[in-house]
C-alpha cells in the first residue's frame, strides 16, 4: 500500500513543507493545478509519492479541485492499430498526448470509469472473445491486468453503480452462461467477479448501447433493450419510446440521456417524462452527423466528438463542448462553449471510445 494512503500526519519523517503541519502542506499542494504536478513530483520522494496515492486523490475531490480529461481511443486505418490519446481541457488550444500503448490491442471492448482508473473490458483479438479486463491509472499514466471476467465477451455492455463495475451480454448463451454469467458485477474492494442473475427472455449476445439513468442500468441490443434496477434487482425491457430513439452510444448529463438521431441532429432522453426531445440552440454551430458522433460527459456538459474530412487522404478529429440544461418549460437547450481540431489522422480511422476522468 502506498505509504501515504494513509497518512500519518504527526509524522516529522515525511514532512511535506517545512513548519507546516502535513495536514495543512496537503490542502497547500492539492489546489496546485493539474498541469504542474510533473513538476511537483520532482520536489521530493515523499511529494512523487503524494501526488500518485488514493489520498492526494480524494482530497481534490473533496476539495472540489478535481480537472477534467477526455481519454480518446482512436483506430488508425492504415496500420490497423488503437491508440489511446488524452485531451487536456484546460489548455488553449487543445492538444491530443499519446498514452502508453494498451499490451494487448483488442477489438470490441467495452470500457468505463471508476476514479482516476479507466477500465477495458474484455473485447476480442485475432476475432476470438477475452475475458481479459486491463485498467488505466490516470495518477501514474500506466496499464495493469484486472480481474477476469467470468466468461469472454466483445461488444458487451457496462456501467458503474454504487461503486462497482456491471457488465452484460458480449457472450454466447449456452446452459452455463445462461444460468451464471450473461451478467456480472466487480466489486473493487473485492477484486473479483461475481454472477448476476437475469432471465432468459431479456438475452443478446451483443449490446450496442448502455447508461445508467435514474439509478437504473439501460443496454440497448440489435432488436430492443434491457433495463436493470440494481437496487431492486429487477430486470424488465426498456420503455418502447426509449428504444425507438437510441441510436448508437448514448451519453447521461443532469440525468438527460443524449444521443444523436437519424436526421443529425442531438436529442436528449428525458426518463421522467419517457419523452426524446431535441437540444435546442446548436444548429448553426455544429454540423449535422447524419453517421453519428461520439459523446461523452465533462466537467458537466456535453463533449462531442467527431471526425470530418481533411487535406488530401486525411481526416480531422474535431472536438466541442456544449453547456445543457433544461428549462423551466421542459424543453432542452445548449451552448457550444468551444469547438476546435485536436488531432489529423489517416483517412479511414475512426473514434473508437470517449470517456472523461477527473484528476
Amino acid at each position: 500500500m502506498d505509504k501515504f494512503s494513509n497518512l500519518s500526519l504527526s509524522d516529522s519523517s515525511q514532512t511535506l513543507l517545512p513548519n507546516l503541519p502535513n495536514d495543512v502542506a496537503l490542502q497547500c499542494i492539492a489546489r496546485v493545478p493539474r498541469s504542474f504536478h510533473p513538476n511537483l513530483s520532482l520536489v521530493s520522494k515523499s511529494w512523487h509519492s503524494l501526488l500518485h496515492s488514493p489520498l492526494f486523490f480524494s482530497t481534490r475531490s473533496h476539495l472540489n479541485l478535481t480537472q477534467q480529461f477526455l481519454y480518446i481511443n482512436i483506430r488508425i486505418h492504415l496500420s490497423s492499430s488503437f491508440k489511446w490519446f488524452l485531451l487536456d481541457l484546460s489548455q488553449n488550444p487543445k492538444k491530443l498526448s499519446p498514452l502508453p500503448p494498451l499490451p494487448s490491442p483488442i477489438i470490441g471492448s467495452s470500457c468505463v470509469v471508476l476514479g482516476p482508473l479507466l477500465f477495458v473490458l474484455g473485447g476480442s483479438v485475432n476475432e476470438i472473445p477475452k475475458s481479459t479486463v486491463w485498467i488505466f491509472d490516470a495518477r501514474i499514466n500506466r496499464w495493469e491486468i484486472g480481474p477476469r471476467m467470468r466468461v469472454n465477451r466483445e461488444f458487451a455492455a457496462s456501467g458503474v453503480l454504487n461503486g462497482k463495475i456491471y457488465v452484460l451480454g458480449g457472450c454466447l448463451v449456452d446452459s452455463w452462461t445462461r444460468s451464471l454469467s450473461w451478467a456480472e458485477v466487480l466489486d473493487p474492494e473485492i477484486g473479483s467477479w461475481a454472477p448476476v442473475p437475469s432471465p432468459v427472455e431479456v438475452r443478446e449476445r451483443w449490446m450496442h448501447g448502455s447508461a445508467v439513468l435514474g439509478g437504473k442500468f439501460f443496454a440497448m441490443a440489435d432488436r430492443g433493450g434491457v433495463v436493470f434496477d440494481v437496487e431492486g434487482l429487477k430486470w424488465g425491457c426498456v420503455p418502447i419510446e426509449l428504444d425507438l430513439g437510441w441510436r448508437g452510444r448514448g451519453v447521461v448529463v443532469d440525468e438527460i440521456l443524449y444521443c444523436y438521431d437519424f436526421l443529425g441532429k442531438i436529442r436528449g432522453y428525458d426518463v421522467d417524462e419517457d419523452r426524446w426531445k431535441e437540444l435546442k440552440g446548436i444548429g448553426k454551430e455544429l454540423p449535422r452527423f447524419l453517421c453519428g458522433a461520439t459523446l461523452a460527459n465533462a466537467e458537466g456538459r456535453l463533449c462531442v466528438i467527431w471526425e470530418k474530412k481533411g487535406e488530401g487522404k486525411l481526416i480531422d478529429i474535431a472536438c466541442g463542448m456544449i453547456e445543457v440544461c433544461k428549462e423551466s418549460g421542459g424543453e432542452l437547450r445548449g451552448s457550444v462553449v468551444w469547438s476546435e481540431v485536436i488531432l489529423t489522422i489517416p483517412n479511414g480511422s475512426s473514434i473508437v471510445h470517449c470517456l472523461a476522468i477527473g484528476l
